[in-house]
Formats: structure tokens, C-alpha cells, sequence
């Protein structure tokens, strides 16, 4: 997932997606438990992706943040 994808989503979708994400993450880890993940860099994707899309939203909150700074001044 790359970060202009990211952009181009909305503030749901992008929650939508860390969810999804998470659930991902916990499959991959029940996985490598029982010896059936076979692909151990999925669990280090799903993390970063759940980073970027965090990123993304904390971008928007510092947006808005100074947005209505702006307004109140």
C-alpha cells in the first residue's frame, strides 16, 4: 500500500483498512505459532501498512489542528 493510495482514501476507509489490518496481524501470529505461516514477512507488511495509514490520519488531525487555529486568530 503506498502512501498517495493512502491519501486518496477516506478518514472511514482508513480506519476501515486498520482494522482489517489488525485482524491480518493477529492471523499471521496464531499462523507462525502453529507452523503454518509460511511467508514471515506478511506479519512485518501488515505492520507498516498500519503505520503508513496511521501516519495519514495524524497528517489529517494536524491539518484540521491548524485549520481552526487559523480560523480562531
Amino acid at each position: 500500500m503506498y502512501v498517495d493510495e493512502i491519501r486518496e482514501m477516506s478518514t472511514e476507509e482508513i480506519l476501515d483498512a486498520v482494522e482489517d489490518l489488525k485482524v491480518e496481524m493477529y492471523t499471521y501470529r496464531v499462523q507462525k505459532e502453529t507452523g503454518e505461516l509460511q511467508d514471515t514477512t506478511l506479519f512485518r507488511k501488515a505492520r507498516r501498512d498500519v503505520a503508513r495509514l496511521k501516519t495519514v490520519l495524524r497528517e489529517r488531525e494536524l491539518a484540521a489542528e491548524l485549520l481552526s487555529d487559523e480560523e480562531g486568530s
